[in-house]
């Protein structure tokens, strides 16, 4: 991100079943070249919009992002965007 469009100190994750007990699990997607990537969204609407409206989802600072890169790791991260067909994986 740049300074022009720093990434915000929140974003909306979605996971793969409700969250429970402060513990989720992320969505990972592959890429076509194999990466593994996490789609985050800045604001609620734009996970509706953007991703699925039926997503559970969790809200996680950027310590959070980190620590869930530690725990099961990703390649990228895409920031209000809509998984293409390949990725949705």
């Amino acid at each position: 991100m740049t300074a022009e469009h720093p990434f915000p100190p929140v974003v909306y994750v979605p996971t793969v079943e409700p969250v429970a007990d402060g513990a989720a699990r992320l969505a990972m997607h592959h890429t076509d070249d194999g990466r593994v990537a996490l789609f985050v969204y800045s604001a609620l609407d734009r996970l509706v919009e953007f991703y699925r409206a039926d997503s559970p989802w969790a809200l996680l600072t950027v310590p959070d992002l980190q620590r869930a890169h530690d725990a099961a790791p990703y390649d990228l991260i895409f920031l209000d965007r809509r998984p293409a067909p390949a990725e949705a994986s």
